[in-house]
């Protein structure tokens, strides 16, 4: 699934895999874990457009398939084939259900977001000129070669343009290029310059394909299920809830608490903070003013109880619908 340029990961593509998987064939008549897990791990990597995937995701879900045992005596333990197999198609489902509940967001850098700019004589122009005035920092009219590397910088990810640490060829290409140094270019020669830099670039993620994990959590309304489903967990933080509005002074709203509340615990409660943007602001006021009125001053806990599940019912209705992307830096 795709969003504003970036995808998301959420398990879907993993759906399609045969079950069971079928092994590569070999002549032992056992598999390890270890084997078994690769294998696993590179057909999901294959379907998921090449991805590396994060360590904490592939520890989660092999807790799924290993019960009680512990990675590294999971990896050194042999099964037969058929064992082998069926485990090695859960450590995917379980892979996937991960991605259901908390998806990644990626940049896929396939090189089309430089092309659509190398195409277009305009667009080039206005790059070259707003980036060679930004790097031109003592407005002479000049930089020096070595300020391509910056300006591949300036651009980033959302143009495209692959960090150093994830594509070392950049260093190559600038090489091949004589984009070092301290020679001096003025802006024509820099956007020449930068034009053949960003065309073997584009040319060799064409051919390769850079995936980056983006900084951004997918707020779906999956933790707050779990949290809905959880009869424990979600009376301790009614509990919570029903302590701040004992020790609160005066009449105070029921909403007003649990609003307040759930504003200072979203993380906890898998909640976006309502002050992410203007669209969750909006989410907040409509979960809150589609509460009962009535329900305003609660007199008894357990309507108290009530009140604050079918707000979290509601919330949770809303983000399975509409999903909020936060950016969890901030």
């Amino acid at each position: 699934m795709s969003a504003g340029g970036l995808t998301v990961v959420d398990g879907t593509q993993l759906r399609s895999l045969s079950h069971p998987l079928a092994l590569p064939i070999s002549d032992g008549s056992t598999v390890t874990g270890a084997q078994l897990l690769d294998f696993a791990e590179n057909e999901a990597s294959s379907s998921l457009f090449g991805l590396s995937l994060p360590q904490n995701l592939k520890s989660t879900a092999l807790k799924h398939i290993a019960g009680s045992e512990d990675d590294v005596t999971f990896r050194i333990k042999e099964f037969d084939r058929d064992h082998a197999s069926r485990l090695a198609s859960d450590y995917i489902t379980a892979i996937a259900d991960e991605l259901k509940d908390d998806p990644l967001v990626v940049s896929v850098l396939d090189g089309n977001t430089l092309k659509l700019f190398l195409e277009d004589e305009d667009d080039f122009a206005m790059l070259a000129e707003n980036l060679f005035t930004d790097l031109d920092t003592e407005d002479k009219g000049k930089v020096c070669k070595g300020e391509i590397s910056n300006a591949l910088g300036h651009m980033g990810v959302e143009l495209g343009v692959p960090p150093f640490s994830e594509f070392p060829q950049l260093n190559d290409i600038l090489k091949k290029h004589g984009a070092e140094g301290e020679e001096e270019l003025g802006q024509a020669q820099f956007a020449e310059l930068l034009q053949q830099v960003l065309q073997d670039i584009a040319d060799a993620l064409a051919e390769k394909h850079i995936i980056i994990i983006q900084n951004i959590k997918i707020i779906n309304g999956s933790k707050l299920r779990m949290l809905l489903a959880d009869e424990k967990q979600l009376n301790g933080v009614i509990e919570k809830m029903l302590k701040e509005k004992k020790n609160l002074e005066g009449d105070r709203m029921s909403t007003t608490i649990i609003r307040g509340f759930l504003e200072k615990n979203w993380k906890d409660i898998g909640l976006p903070p309502s002050e992410a943007n203007e669209a969750v602001v909006l989410l907040y006021d409509a979960v809150f003013a589609d509460t009962d009125n009535s329900k305003n001053v609660v007199e008894t806990e357990d309507e108290f109880r009530e009140h604050v599940k079918d707000i979290l019912e509601k919330f949770a209705e809303q983000l399975d619908a509409n999903p909020v992307y936060h950016d969890f830096e901030n």
